[in-house]
């Protein structure tokens, strides 16, 4: 059962009665005026509705992600703000494919307006027969080039041995719409402090998504970011179905930021400016983009990746959708010449 109860202490005194009668509990606090216990096993919800200080009992579900009380969470990654009027946009290349080249899209996607850098060093394929990356020796040039172009970096990590490695070079750990389910990494994931980018399943519902998000925040990790990737579905003519209206409903059950990767979803370039743009205008708390200064080149994802050129006219445009509904982007589009 999941407890809510009236003030910090009456949630103490109720965990400290029911750990002496033998009934594991955890208890937790979001920073909300309520403190929530979750009690794994224990006596029935009549029982627990008379201790001391109970507002609610629910049945076990995701809840710590769906809290609504209070304004939409701020999750800091290095300085840069995800859940507030500000949208950033994170940009670069699927994998680390050269580390010069890597050098060159982060200085130019930071001069396009992106927020942070994105690039990862181990993929997940689905054959094992394409490019892996360049493994975790890549992850200390990838940060000093985030550093060199002033950006903070998002990378994905796929196991819980890599977290340790990730965490000292990497700003935003992503978790990959394969790996939404993996519990062992989740709530390893939630033992450190570093921010989250939690991307949805292709298979998964939104409420899986947020038992998800719940793992990583029970574990004493509050910075959780949703990322809406794309579903699976009968329609063949894209990678993924983008779920716009998953981003809706998220953005009524969660005050965690939700953010929009379009390029995973179309899985075609031409497409992604115009997903790009439909998340703005419904909400996204930021984009995830991938970029390239030569797509054809790229040794994994080229038929997505955007173009320089190409992502210079997506803020472009994105800028103008995030004003007509009260946003901005953060930074501010550099003036252009």
């Amino acid at each position: 059962m999941l407890v809510v109860f009236d003030s910090p202490s009456s949630a103490t005194r109720a965990a400290e009665r029911l750990r002496d009668d033998g009934v594991v509990v955890h208890l937790f606090a979001d920073g909300q005026p309520a403190v929530l216990a979750v009690v794994a096993h224990g006596p029935g919800s009549e029982a627990l509705r008379a201790l001391d200080g109970v507002v609610e009992v629910r049945e076990p579900g995701p809840f710590l992600s769906t809290l609504s009380a209070g304004a939409p969470l701020v999750v800091d990654v290095a300085g840069v703000a995800f859940g507030g009027a500000a949208l950033p946009v994170i940009a670069g290349p699927c994998s680390v494919d050269d580390e010069g080249r890597v050098e060159h899209i982060a200085h130019a996607v930071r001069d396009a307006g992106a927020a942070l850098l994105r690039a990862g060093v181990t993929k997940v394929r689905t054959h094992p027969y394409g490019w892996n990356g360049p493994g975790k020796d890549a992850l200390r040039p990838l940060r000093d080039t985030g550093r060199t172009a002033g950006l903070p970096v998002v990378s994905e990590v796929l196991g819980e041995s890599d977290v340790d490695a990730f965490a000292e070079s990497v700003d935003l750990l992503q978790v990959g719409a394969r790996n939404m389910q993996n519990i062992p990494l989740l709530r390893r994931l939630g033992r450190t402090r570093r921010p989250v980018l939690l991307k949805r399943g292709f298979g998964c519902t939104v409420d899986e998504l947020l038992g998800a998000a719940d793992h990583v925040l029970s574990a004493g990790n509050p910075s959780v970011i949703l990322c809406e990737r794309g579903i699976r579905s009968f329609e063949h003519g894209v990678r993924f179905s983008l779920d716009l209206s998953a981003l809706a409903l998220l953005k009524t059950r969660t005050r965690l930021p939700v953010v929009v990767d379009p390029s995973h979803a179309a899985g075609d370039a031409r497409l992604v400016a115009a997903l790009a743009k439909g998340a703005v205008a419904a909400g996204a708390d930021g984009l995830l983009v991938e970029v390239h200064d030569d797509p054809a080149r790229a040794r994994s994802d080229r038929e997505q990746a955007l173009t320089l050129d190409a992502f210079r006219g997506l803020m472009t445009d994105v800028a103008r959708v995030a004003a007509a509904v009260g946003r901005t982007l953060h930074p501010p589009l550099p003036e252009r010449p």
